[in-house]
């Protein structure tokens, strides 16, 4: 049995913290505004993981009024996030993934991004698509406000 998944997440820039996308830190002058790291792109994976098995969003699993949560790693959500879905029997079988934001591009980094987020995953790199674009000026990652990501998910009930 195969089942997807869809994942959103946005955070407004923040000169107060570092840029962290997929568990990488990017070299820019502004960060993202969040309780946790704010990496944008592994909020979007977990949900999107978590929604593919019939949870709640990240949000009811890692509240921001949760102290335990300020300033981790989105990489230790991603693992608590794959803890839920090897509970409920499914595996990760393809995750595909755009971040949306003007600056700072990406495209450097997505190798050291995907190489990250499969070391947590633990799937083939070929099986984890990262995207950067922009939005040529529109809306709020136009105009440099912020950063967004989506993520698209596949699963497969393994059996236990």
């Amino acid at each position: 049995m195969y089942r997807t998944g869809i994942g959103f997440d946005a955070h407004r820039f923040s000169g107060e913290k570092k840029l962290i996308l997929g568990g990488v830190e990017i070299p820019f002058e502004l960060g993202l505004e969040g309780h946790s790291d704010a990496d944008v792109l592994t909020h979007a994976i977990c949900d999107a993981l978590l929604g593919a098995v019939g949870e709640r969003d990240i949000g009811s699993h890692f509240p921001d009024k949760d102290p335990k949560y300020k300033g981790i790693s989105s990489l230790v959500l991603l693992k608590e996030t794959l803890a839920v879905l090897s509970s409920k029997g499914f595996n990760v079988e393809n995750i595909d993934s755009v971040v949306v934001c003007e600056n700072p591009k990406l495209q450097p980094y997505i190798s050291r991004i995907k190489k990250s987020l499969v070391s947590i995953i633990d799937v083939p790199e070929e099986f984890l698509g990262i995207k950067a674009t922009t939005t040529d000026g529109v809306g709020f990652t136009g105009r440099g406000e912020g950063i967004a990501a989506y993520a698209v998910v596949l699963v497969k009930k393994i059996n236990i």
